[in-house]
């Protein structure tokens, strides 16, 4: 049984609301309906950390240390979803979509490229590997454990 995930500030002293119409912007920028789970989320909790985090990947254990940004704040771009995804862009491949950072400058994203209705979640690293970690948003954050 999956314990209840509970969300601490982490990019902010105090939690900042996102502006659903940016995420609207958002989904029209990557020409994608994002999971509605995650939108909830995402719009209460943009820059905080989860706990528990801990998932996996295959055989080994990675965590989510944030929830990426929907808005850009200038003093802490490198959270922010877009400057994610300018940098991850050049090297995966299409219809990867960044949501949330790794301990270890990996990224958890949306994986488009089989279905446009039922995003994967996969692990982005730091060398721009694509692992597998769940077959939808609900079923990672599901997953999510202490280590």
């Amino acid at each position: 049984m999956t314990a209840e995930v509970q969300w601490k500030p982490y990019v902010w002293d105090e939690p900042r609301p996102a502006p659903p119409d940016e995420l609207d912007l958002l989904e029209k920028q990557w020409s994608v309906r994002l999971p509605e789970e995650y939108k909830k989320l995402v719009l209460t909790h943009q820059g905080m950390t989860p706990t528990p985090g801990i998932f996996n990947v295959g055989k080994i254990e990675d965590a989510m240390s944030v929830l990426l940004t929907i808005i850009t704040d200038p003093k802490h771009k490198s959270y922010a979803i877009s400057d994610s995804y300018s940098i991850l862009k050049l090297h995966i491949p299409a219809k990867i979509y960044p949501f949330a950072m790794t301990p270890g400058c990996g990224h958890l994203c949306f994986d488009y490229r089989s279905s446009m209705d039922q995003p994967k979640i996969v692990l982005v690293t730091e060398e721009m590997y694509v692992y597998p970690v769940a077959d939808s948003f609900t079923a990672f954050m599901n997953s999510l454990h202490d280590g």
